[in-house]
């Protein structure tokens, strides 16, 4: 039997969807949860084998929540494999920020969702925060293997990325 490791539904310091308070709930919280996967690729790089990153769904008294959670494969050398990896992601994130990404849904100070952003949209954006400079050197030295496990986990989000920078530079001089 796999054991499961409850990582969170978003970072800890970081506003979210309440279940009962927030108005579509379910579709703002799965989002926040794929986002957080993302975001927890981006700043460790993906699973080993042997674990993957997986959606939970919790029962509550108001109705069920998602969080995200680490599956590991019951064996012992998949277990030796992912100790790493665990201790790196079990505490999760206290912010965004820490894997250059923006948050997928902004709260006003009410709790209601004033915007609400597509995945590809938010890992899209954190390739461009996390980006080298036009010499290849990253300001922040740990973007660059938050940049490089993005790029390697989202291509498609990698390819606009990249595409949007070539557009922003074409008319730049160097």
């Amino acid at each position: 039997m796999p054991h499961i490791i409850d990582i969170g539904g978003t970072p800890a310091n970081e506003n979210c969807a309440q279940l009962g308070q927030t108005e579509d709930f379910e579709r703002l919280n799965r989002r926040e949860v794929a986002a957080y996967k993302a975001a927890l690729i981006g700043r460790f790089g993906p699973p080993p084998v042997g674990c993957e990153l997986v959606e939970l769904r919790n029962p509550h008294d108001f109705g069920h929540y998602f969080t995200l959670g680490i599956r590991i494969a019951d064996e012992d050398a998949a277990i030796a494999a992912a100790a790493d990896y665990i201790e790196q992601v079990e505490n999760g994130l206290g912010s965004w920020l820490e894997a250059g990404f923006r948050a997928p849904v902004s709260y006003d100070d009410a709790g209601n969702a004033v915007q609400v952003r597509q995945l590809s949209d938010v890992i899209v954006s954190a390739l461009l925060i996390t980006r080298p400079t036009y010499d290849g050197v990253f300001a922040i030295p740990e973007n660059a293997a938050v940049y490089q496990h993005l790029a390697d986990a989202y291509p498609a989000a990698a390819a606009i990325a990249a595409s949007r920078l070539t557009c922003a530079c074409a008319g730049v001089s160097q």
